[in-house]
Parts: structure tokens; sequence; C-alpha cells
């Protein structure tokens, strides 16, 4: 927060004087920053000169596939886990500090200070039908991606027996199958299973219920639920602690909508043990639900890999040195 000085005068020499207080006034009014944060994404995008398109309920760009516009208010970009309003969008991508990016908005707004928001009902968001991707004749390639990737065999076969894996006919990618209570299929989150050019396609297929992601079945007999960012790193913890088999989620995000999910439909669960990545903004997201979920009366734990980023490359390199020969002395 940036604020204007207000001077405190000293009396002289041994005078008493009644000193008025420093008072600190911000610089921008609560109105203001209201303006400012409630400002339209899709709109301000498109004053920037980005090619702003809808794809069912939220709105990306061409410029920045990875990025996500939900309420026409809030921005994810995936590829890197940032995320905010428009404030924190200008200062990202405009290059502006805080003050700048307020003031970039008040002016883009054409607002004098204090002056009403600008109002404009969202647009009804209507989620595409959902279908799953067609199913390639076997699941050779994702196999043998997931072994090379350090999965345990036995927790590959046992994804795929439970319907929540396969390969798909079109691009052969790993398809991790989101179902809800009733056991439908309502997600689907897609990974290459190869690389070009350095970059590995992931992403949601079409329609995908974020409130569900990915997820499996919840014994009532334990009370508690591990949660990660993606599906490969759940499958990573199952391969270390084989005892895990269930009771658990991959939110395929950072948001928490599909562990609201989970523990709404399992009111028994009172122990959440976050396994987010161990990079800025797994950590940042570990803090905020744990502080989201404790105020709720859930217990929160914080789990981390030893080493490596996320629970895969953790994985990965326990491989790596159970292969390397012991060292002579």
């Amino acid at each position: 927060m940036t604020w204007r000085a207000v001077f405190c005068f000293q009396p002289k020499g041994g005078e008493k004087v009644n000193q008025p207080k420093c008072e600190k006034k911000p610089l921008f009014s609560a109105r203001e920053m209201e303006i400012a944060r409630e400002t339209d994404l899709p709109d301000l995008l498109e004053h920037l000169g980005y090619s702003v398109r809808r794809v069912g309920r939220y709105y990306t760009t061409k410029e920045m596939d990875s990025l996500r516009i939900r309420n026409r208010r809030t921005w994810t970009r995936y590829s890197t886990r940032q995320h905010g309003d428009a404030i924190s969008f200008v200062q990202e991508f405009c290059g502006k500090s805080f003050v700048e990016a307020v003031e970039f908005l008040l002016e883009y707004h054409r607002k004098t200070r204090d002056s009403p928001a600008p109002k404009k009902e969202p647009e009804p968001e209507e989620r595409p039908p959902f279908a799953l991707p067609i199913a390639w004749h076997d699941q050779r390639r994702v196999f043998a991606y997931l072994r090379g990737r350090g999965i345990a065999a036995q927790v590959i076969e046992g994804f795929i027996r439970a319907g929540l894996l396969y390969e798909d006919a079109l691009h052969h990618n790993c398809v991790f199958v989101g179902r809800n209570r009733d056991g439908e299929p309502v997600f689907a989150n897609k990974r290459s299973t190869c690389t070009l050019n350095g970059y590995s396609f992931k992403g949601d297929e079409a329609g995908s219920d974020k409130n569900v992601a990915f997820r499996l079945p919840c014994d009532p007999e334990k009370d508690w639920v591990t949660v990660f960012e993606a599906p490969i790193d759940l499958m990573s913890f199952c391969t270390l602690h084989r005892e895990v088999t269930g009771n658990a989620v991959a939110l395929c995000c950072l948001s928490p909508m599909a562990l609201d999910t989970y523990l709404a439909e399992n009111p028994h669960l009172r122990h959440i043990v976050l396994c987010l990545d161990a990079d800025k903004w797994g950590r940042k997201a570990a803090k905020e639900f744990q502080e989201r979920y404790e105020e709720q009366g859930y217990r929160v734990s914080v789990l981390e890999p030893k080493y490596g980023k996320d629970w895969n490359e953790y994985l990965q390199r326990r491989h790596e040195r159970a292969r390397q020969p012991p060292q002579l002395a």
C-alpha cells in the first residue's frame, strides 16, 4: 500500500503543545480499488490487443491458450500456476507496479475518483456436453509411458481395471477419468505419452466438471483424504505407499473445488493431507488451503516430497538413486 505523507510538527524549546497525530491515507479509496478489481477481463484483454475467445464456461486467448478467465473477473494461467484479478494481470503482463496497474485500470474505465463501478451483467455460463475421448484397443503406450515415469505396474493396472485410466485412439494420450459419486464419467484429464521439442501436452477434455476432477473412491472407515495437483502425482504416491488405494483427490489445478465436493459427499472425513507440489505456487496454495479448512474445523497436514518439485519427480529420483552403483571407499 502506498501512503501520502502527513507532516507532524515539533514544538520549539520546552514549549508544550498538543501534537497532531500522524495519519496515513491510502492512495486509492476503497471504491477505486473495487472499480479496478472488478474490471471485466475479456473486455480488458480485447482492449490490450489479445484475441479473446470463449470456450465453454471460460474465456481464453489465442496468444496464451493456458489462460483461463472465469466469471469475467478472475484469471488463472495453468502453464505458470499464476492467478489473480485485473490488477495482478496488468502487473504481470503489462510490466506495471501495483500503483501503476490501479491507475491504468482507473484510466481505462475513464472514471473520476469514487465514481460508481461499471455494471455489466455476466453472461450465463454453460458447460458444453461432456464425452470421453474414443478409446484405443489397447493401453500399451500409456503403460510404457507411465512405467517410464516410475509408476508401478500394479498401480497402472489397478487404475485401468477401475475405469480411471485408458489410452485414447486419436492421439494415444493418457486419459485420466474423473467419476462422480454415482460412478458416471464427468471429467477427463489428458496427457500426451510423448514429448515433441521439449513440449508435452496436457489439458482437460471439453465439458469436464472441475467440481469432481480426478479422484479415488472414499473408504467410510478412514477419516482422511490426500490431495494432489495432478493424477500422475497421485499415482506416484500410490506407488510409494502401496496401502493407499482410495481417499485421494487430484485437483488438476490449484482450485479447491474438487476437494470441496469430495468433503461434502463424505462428511465423515476430518483430516486433510495436502500433497501439493513443492514449488512456489504449490506451497502458496497449501498455506491458503490449510487456513481455509482449519477454519472449517478440519485437521490439515502438509506433506512434501523429500526432494524434487513433486511426487513424480521424487519417485523418479529415488529410482535413479537405487540404480546407481555403490561408491567404494
